[in-house]
């Protein structure tokens, strides 16, 4: 969805923890396949038991198949991480306690009505995501769709690669994959203390006083700057005040 905002990992963590009820697997499933792997919602919600769990174990690497992909021109292999697996396990886990059975062909996130035949509605898988933001206590523009910009903006602000951000999200052209990356506000939050006046060196303090307009306190305060030691200071008591400068570094 235009204008949706990436979740960052913090915020993930929140949210992750905020379904409940019945189908709280189901739904933390989404979420969390979601943002490990970038499929867009309607790949996710077409995705089966078969694709992600096969020799009794949770695939390393889904196939979105060209039939659900979006202009269904090519196939798109995703790897899974550690959050990606272990969402699937709690996936089948839920399956096996609540249908009693791990058929392949069976919707990997079934809809609440019936024996699981039918796949969730994009409509419910809205609806319950936008709960869990809310309830996470997020704001901005959040939907589906920050799930597949989380994935993204993630995996560029580790790599700095768009091509492989390109290649994940499926995209024909790396402008459309600008288009989804922003800058990394942790990043720019960080950068912005760092160049605050308050951060830098409190040189009044290290000379022990407010700074003053004599010529002796703008002396020091200049062979301070310049990196000069002034632990030992002027002797009042010889006929020619000295001190020891000692350059520092």
């Amino acid at each position: 969805m235009k204008g949706t905002r990436p979740l960052d990992n913090d915020e993930i963590r929140l949210v992750s923890v905020c379904f409940d009820g019945a189908f709280e697997a189901r739904n933390c499933g989404l979420f969390m396949l979601g943002v490990s792997t970038g499929g867009r919602i309607s790949e996710l919600l077409s995705l089966q038991i078969g694709d992600v769990y096969q020799n009794g174990r949770a695939v390393t690497d889904l196939l979105f198949d060209k039939s659900v992909v979006k202009g269904g021109e090519v196939s798109r292999a995703v790897p899974i991480n550690r959050d990606g697996r272990r969402a699937i396990d709690s996936l089948i886990a839920w399956h096996r306690d609540r249908y009693k059975d791990t058929k392949a062909n069976r919707p990997l996130f079934p809809s609440r009505n019936g024996r699981g035949e039918k796949p969730m509605s994009r409509r419910t898988a809205h609806d319950v995501l936008k709960n869990a933001f809310e309830a996470a206590g997020l704001n901005g523009h959040l939907a589906t769709h920050s799930l597949r910009k989380s994935f993204a903006q993630r995996l560029y602000d580790r790599t700095s690669d768009i091509f492989a951000v390109q290649e994940m999200l499926g995209h024909k052209s790396v402008s459309t994959t600008q288009k989804y990356l922003g800058v990394n506000y942790a990043n720019i939050k960080e950068a912005l203390e760092e160049i605050s006046l308050e951060s830098e060196l409190d040189i009044p303090h290290l000379l022990g006083g407010s700074l003053k307009k004599e010529k002796d306190e703008t002396l020091i305060l200049e062979l301070a700057l310049r990196g000069y030691d002034l632990s030992k200071p002027l002797r009042e008591d010889a006929e020619e005040p000295t001190a020891e400068i000692v350059k520092v570094g």
